[in-house]
């Protein structure tokens, strides 16, 4: 029988030895060839494999070859180096194992205390069960979408849940162009359409137009459309824009949409007092999306939905079959009241360890030392003769192209479109590229505290060399 405690201890000491090397390795690699297929195609095995092989071979073929994203010169995407303290909780969790749909159990009201402290993370007024851990910011926005649908429809005499979509009233939502697509995909699983989210204009730096927005909603009415929802970012995929959240509230106070915030990576950008303001209107939304297992640094698979109305939520999801009643007289009910799982795992053990460890203060640190070193990144590009801003750095995105002197635009753009996957694979930085009005970029993310000034300078020494090779 195997040794639990020797198990464990085995594995905690393989995961700490791969933080400890992350920084004297390739931030990436790519896999051979022969261990996908082996990983992929492997058959299932007759017996079992015994327990100290596994975790011989999780070492040799899984941890060997990581996305790369603990280490401080990944710049990829938005995935965060997890914390010491949220990967035991993770550990912790997994071995308690509940399903955290509801119950008297410790799991249930540690989310209450982690998503409240999320909420006064970001200053978002909290009422006690208004807001859940989900499984990311993806999952969060369908709930959020969901709810804000039932509201508006509700208030036109329409029970969508009894009566579905056929016969109702149109729908209509608004963002910008550079709106995660997650909103998309909520849109068109609601039933609702993807003609009917409205792409408004923007200021020309990718901050959704109020004025744009009006006008927009006021042409849907006139059609007979049903205007419903308007989604601003708080801190847009490619350049890290925050929409003016304040004027996006005061347009939705106006037409009577629900607000949401996408801040799956961004919100937490209001730690920071040099860029606080930029967040001016984000405590009047009806609901934001964030994603711990971003910027705070929780292990994969924890969002967050913060709403201001917990009884809407509740009227958009409650199904309690009798099995699942509740007597105790909680007037919170079940977690699977709030949103769509009913089996959910403990997500909250990782986040309020990942929290508690640092405190308010030490967060706002990481964010701080994050935000510090995409603007040095940024003022590196600006002066930098191969390379140019694309977009101005607000948060800790930093957008940039290929443009050295005597090179047309459409080579520049072949070459910065082709730059991501050169410099992943000489390994010694890791970078991701997008579009940007309609131009290729490359777009460097900061999330991780443990970046600074030499890994900034080693990212673009790695651009010029990589560059010089393609050209």
């Amino acid at each position: 029988m195997t040794d639990v405690r020797d198990l464990l201890e085995t594995a905690a000491r393989s995961a700490a030895a791969h933080l400890a090397r992350l920084g004297d390795e390739p931030v990436w690699r790519p896999v051979p060839a022969a261990l996908r297929a082996e990983l992929a195609d492997q058959e299932l095995p007759e017996q079992g494999v015994p327990p100290d092989r596994l975790l011989e071979l999780a070492a040799e073929q899984v941890l060997a070859y990581p996305m790369g994203n603990g280490h401080p010169a990944f710049f990829g995407w938005v995935n965060a180096a997890p914390h010491p303290a949220g990967i035991a909780g993770a550990l912790l969790a997994a071995a308690v194992n509940p399903s955290s749909a509801g119950g008297d159990h410790a799991d249930v009201y540690l989310e209450r205390a982690a998503v409240r402290w999320i909420a006064q993370l970001i200053d978002f007024p909290h009422e006690l069960g208004a807001g859940l851990l989900t499984s990311g910011a993806s999952m969060a926005t369908i709930v959020a979408i969901g709810a804000a649908r039932q509201r508006a429809l509700s208030g036109f005499g329409w029970d969508v849940r009894a009566q579905g979509l056929a016969g109702a009233p149109r729908l209509t939502a608004y963002a910008t162009a550079e709106v995660h697509s997650c909103v998309r995909k909520a849109i068109e699983l609601l039933g609702i359409g993807g003609t009917n989210l409205r792409v408004v204009g923007d200021d020309g730096s990718g901050h959704l137009d109020p004025a744009a927005l009006r006008s927009a909603i006021a042409a849907d009415r006139a059609d007979g459309a049903l205007p419903f929802l308007v989604v601003g970012s708080a801190g847009t995929v490619t350049t890290g824009a925050v929409d003016p959240l304040d004027r996006i509230a005061e347009v939705c106070a106006e037409s009577g949409c629900w607000f949401h915030v996408d801040g799956a990576y961004g919100a937490f950008g209001v730690l920071d007092p040099e860029i606080a303001d930029r967040y001016a209107g984000m405590t009047a939304a009806d609901s934001i999306a964030l994603d711990p297992h971003k910027w705070l640094q929780v292990p994969a698979g924890v969002g967050c939905l913060l709403v201001r109305d917990r009884a809407q939520l509740r009227e958009s999801f409650s199904l309690v079959p009798p099995y699942l009643r509740d007597d105790s007289g909680d007037p919170i009910g079940w977690y699977s009241e709030y949103g769509i799982e009913q089996t959910r795992p403990f997500r909250a053990l990782p986040v309020w360890a990942s929290i508690a460890a640092r405190g308010r203060a030490g967060v706002a640190a990481d964010v701080v030392a994050c935000t510090r070193a995409a603007r040095l990144l940024s003022a590196l590009v600006a002066k930098d003769e191969e390379f140019e801003l694309a977009a101005e750095t607000e948060v800790s995105m930093v957008a940039f192209r290929y443009c050295p002197a005597g090179l047309d635009d459409a080579a520049a753009d072949r070459i910065t479109h082709a730059l991501a996957m050169r410099i992943q694979a000489r390994g010694k930085a890791f970078i991701t590229d997008s579009r940007y009005q309609g131009r290729p970029v490359l777009r460097a993310c900061v999330i991780n505290p443990e970046t600074g000034e030499a890994e900034l300078g080693l990212l673009l020494e790695e651009a010029r060399a990589a560059a010089a090779e393609l050209r």
